[in-house]
């Protein structure tokens, strides 16, 4: 049978026997084949990537020979076993005698034996001095301090007189036994009153008077210490943590309480005064003081897509029945009023739920999930009743009253707000930490507002995310067009031996300003030991979700042009103005800006109404076993 070929197999069987034989560039030879016909472009395009493919394969396998070790990785904070703040014996007995005190001669400096005795036998506090080296009271440790302190330098009682406990005293035995009213417990502050037995006998109690005078001075002096501060020490919980524990002047604090007119309002001023901490502390008493409501439970694994069905529809829409406005319950009124009772998630229904959603300020998307459900169900008068209280400890971690002019970012709330004159102006949805890339919980101050920023990529991102990707790609940044450095002098990427590193220290990475940049067109900055801002981002779409916990840590904003025209003290013309030209930019704030990059399931809305959320990170139950351990400890001692 005779074959034909075509005029183009003629063609590649001629170039193939040239190629063979030929000397000449290979370029050269397919130049006149090209001219007639693109095949032998797209066949050497295809050997071209063959090469590739090849060189890849050997550098794959000349790892593989290397000698294996494993990679090096940056770890994030970690939550500790909580340890409580160590309590120590009230070095009493060093309180200044006041017999030899009172003897001392002011002109000759010289105590005489008559004088002494004198006054042994009239002074009230010398009758009861010996029962201060039989006492064994512990507190903390700057409380003994300030206990002795202050008796030494004015060895009288405070709280006691010949008829017994004062009014101020009795009146601060009972606030302290309220403490839980500001979410303390008060079984640490728990004084004995004076046997009223002996009072009732006429016999001497000084000794008694002694031992209720010292133990309710510690009792007080460790409420406003717990009160002003916080009964936990936060960067003990975790490195998520960090707040510097105030300090009081606690001698002082004491006299001014035992001066005072109104001692009880003395003691409850060493609480947060803001309105976030009285908003708290109303819903606490409420809360305490309510029944349990009416709660109907879903199954908080339910996950319901339209068009499923589910036995747990009958209590959803008995949910939205019992939550939902009267204004949804009247526009809807059909959809609730046609339900009888059926498994399936039909049309109508998902009307009704994405009408829910949108009053709740949820995603309206029908979808039945996690964030849904919980704004259906709502929180046991228990479980509300210990996220006020952890909230009222956090909250003293904060300044007792937060600044007219901030930000304050809630976490668990997915929210920031920015406050002027103690109002909010403008609030907006943010992106937080991973669970495994925590947002830290501190304080610190705006100072500046960066456009069209670098990306200066974190040493923790450089070790665990794109170190594995350079070993089997070296040349991985240079084609996403990062600029590179290695001890201190620009670099590419290719040309660092990636594999031998033990440490990524020396190396620096960041993305230059652009529409691919990781922190978009402009990024707030309060310089902190965390690296965390607030800034811009590509990926718009999480801001559409209910939960939003999907950053390395920094806070990502819905609007952060809106956001900057704040803090800047200017408007979104002025914004555009420094983003227009796509060139990095500063531009500081007129004065630092106080922000709260905090963390609170529960706390109040610009209504002053308690909102609650969820603990995204496990901080609360973190809290909770601080708690536990602490009040251990100090009912124990």
């Amino acid at each position: 049978m005779t074959r034909k070929f075509t005029k183009n197999a003629v063609i590649l069987l001629t170039a193939f026997t040239i190629i063979e034989v030929s000397p000449l560039p290979i370029v050269q030879l397919v130049q006149p084949a090209a001219a007639e016909n693109n095949f032998l472009n797209a066949l050497f395009g295809v050997n071209a990537r063959k090469r590739r493919q090849a060189e890849k394969k050997r550098r794959e396998e000349a790892l593989r020979q290397q000698p294996k070790k494993p990679a090096p990785r940056i770890r994030g904070a970690r939550y500790k076993t909580y340890i409580a703040d160590k309590l120590v014996t009230a070095k009493l007995d060093q309180i200044v005698d006041p017999v030899t005190t009172s003897a001392v001669s002011h002109n000759e400096n010289i105590a005489t034996t008559a004088q002494a005795n004198s006054t042994a036998k009239t002074d009230p506090f010398a009758l009861g001095f010996e029962t201060l080296s039989s006492l064994n009271l512990k507190t903390l440790p700057e409380v003994s301090e300030a206990l002795v302190t202050h008796y030494s330098s004015s060895p009288s009682y405070r709280w006691v007189n010949e008829n017994g406990p004062t009014k101020q005293a009795l009146a601060l035995h009972k606030a302290l036994q309220e403490a839980y009213m500001v979410g303390l417990p008060n079984e640490n502050y728990t004084v004995d009153l004076p046997n009223a037995a002996v009072l009732a006998t006429g016999e001497s109690a000084w000794s008694d008077y002694m031992r209720f005078e010292m133990e309710l001075s510690a009792a007080i002096l460790t409420y406003m210490v717990d009160a002003s501060r916080g009964l936990i020490s936060p960067k003990k919980i975790s490195g998520y943590h960090d707040f510097k524990r105030k300090k009081l002047d606690l001698d002082k604090a004491l006299f001014k309480a035992a001066l005072s007119d109104n001692p009880t309002e003395f003691l409850h001023s060493f609480n947060p005064s803001g309105e976030h901490f009285l908003a708290l502390k109303s819903e606490l008493a409420e809360l305490l003081g309510a029944e349990e409501k009416e709660r109907i439970t879903i199954a908080p694994d339910t996950f319901l897509k339209p068009g499923k069905s589910s036995p747990e529809m009958r209590n959803i829409v008995a949910s939205i029945r019992l939550k939902g406005s009267e204004e949804l319950k009247t526009n809807y009124a059909f959809e609730l009023n046609t339900y009888r009772g059926d498994d399936l998630y039909t049309p109508e229904l998902v009307t009704l739920v994405k009408a829910f959603q949108k009053e709740n300020n949820l995603s309206d998307d029908g979808i039945i999930g996690r964030k849904t459900i919980r704004a259906m169900v709502e929180d046991s008068n228990a479980v509300k009743i210990e996220k006020v209280k952890l909230a009222m400890e956090r909250a003293r971690w904060l300044p007792g009253k937060l600044a007219d002019r901030r930000v304050f970012i809630n976490q668990p709330a997915y929210n920031v707000t920015y406050y002027e004159n103690n109002k909010s102006k403008l609030s907006m949805r943010v992106v937080v930490g991973k669970k495994s890339n925590q947002t830290n919980f501190f304080d610190d101050e705006i100072e500046k507002v960066e456009f069209n920023p670098y990306w200066g990529v974190p040493q923790s991102i450089i070790t665990n995310e794109m170190l594995p990707k350079l070993r089997a790609d070296p040349s991985y940044l240079d084609r996403l067009g990062y600029e590179v450095s290695y001890n201190g002098r620009r670099s590419s990427s290719s040309s660092i031996d990636w594999y031998s590193l033990n440490s990524t220290r020396a190396v620096g990475v960041r993305q230059p300003p652009g529409r691919k940049n990781a922190l978009g067109e402009l990024k707030i900055l309060f310089p902190n030991a965390h690296a965390i801002y607030m800034h811009d981002t590509p990926a718009k779409k999480l801001f559409g979700r209910d939960t939003r916990a999907f950053s390395h840590g920094c806070v990502r904003l819905q609007d952060p042009r809106a956001m900057a025209a704040a803090v800047l003290g200017t408007d979104l013309n002025s914004i555009e103005g420094h983003i227009a030209p796509r060139k990095n930019k500063t531009v500081f704030v007129d004065k630092p800006i106080p922000v709260h990059v905090s963390y609170f399931t529960a706390w109040p809305n610009d209504a002053g109404a308690i909102e609650y959320f969820d603990d995204v990170y496990g901080r609360d139950k973190a809290l909770q076993k601080a708690f536990a351990t602490t009040i251990k400890s100090r009912t124990a001692s």
